[in-house]
C-alpha cells in the first residue's frame, strides 16, 4: 500500500513541476537522486525530482507541508533518503502516514527543518565556535546537536540517533538542502 501511495504522490508532484526539468540545460547544478537540482527552484520543486527522496516527498504531502516548504523561507532542510526511511522500525512509516497520526508526522518532518539558510561552511563554523557541539533548533521544536566527524557534518537527535550529511549545500530559491543518511526523531514522550 505504501509503495502505491508513494508512486501516486510522486507522480502527481512530478507532473506539476517536473516537466520543465527535462528541458532545462545543465548549469553546474548538483545532482541528487539522479536529478539535477536547480538553485532557482524551491525545495519542493527540486525534491520531487530526486529518486532518492520519494518517501520524504510523500510524507511532506501527507503532512500538508508542501505549501510551507514551497514558501519564501528561508529553510535549511536535512533531507533523509529513502534508505534512511527504510531503516526505521517496520511499520513506522506506514503508521506515520495514517491520517490519525498527522501531528506526529508533522513533528518528525519539521524536526528536519531549520528557519535559516545555513550552508555547510556556516554550520561547520557554528560547530567550531561552540567548542565542537552546536545546538540546532528546528521549526518543530526539536534541538539537534551538530558536530564534525571525519570532516563531515553529523546531526544527532534527542534519542542519540546520528545522521551524516552525505550531500551538502544543495542551494534552493528558498533555502538549502543537506541530504542525510538517517531519519532524525524528536525526543520520546
Amino acid at each position: 500500500m505504501i509503495t502505491k501511495m508513494l508512486k501516486t504522490t510522486t507522480a502527481a508532484l512530478i507532473l506539476s513541476v517536473g516537466a520543465s526539468a527535462a528541458s532545462a540545460q545543465s548549469m553546474g547544478n548538483p545532482m541528487v537522486g539522479g536529478a539535477e537540482m536547480f538553485a532557482n527552484r524551491n525545495i519542493v520543486e527540486n525534491a520531487v525530482n530526486s529518486a532518492d527522496h520519494t518517501t520524504l516527498v510523500a510524507a511532506v504531502q501527507a503532512a500538508g507541508l508542501v505549501d510551507t516548504l514551497s514558501g519564501p523561507g528561508p529553510f535549511t532542510v536535512f533531507a533523509p533518503t529513502n534508505d534512511a526511511f527504510d531503516e526505521l522500525p517496520d511499520g513506522l512509516v506506514n503508521a506515520l502516514l495514517q491520517e490519525e497520526n498527522l501531528s506526529q508526522l508533522q513533528l518528525v518532518l519539521t524536526c528536519h527543518v531549520v528557519a535559516a539558510d545555513a550552508m555547510s561552511d556556516a554550520i561547520a563554523g557554528m560547530i567550531s565556535n561552540a567548542g565542537g557541539a552546536y545546538p540546532i533548533r528546528t521549526v518543530g521544536g526539536c534541538t539537534m546537536t551538530g558536530r564534525m566527524e571525519n570532516g563531515n557534518i553529523v546531526i544527532e537527535d534527542p534519542r542519540g540517533r546520528v545522521a551524516t550529511v552525505t550531500i551538502a549545500d544543495v542551494d534552493q530559491s528558498n533555502g538549502v538542502i543537506h541530504v542525510i543518511d538517517r531519519v532524525l526523531l524528536p525526543a520520546e514522550g
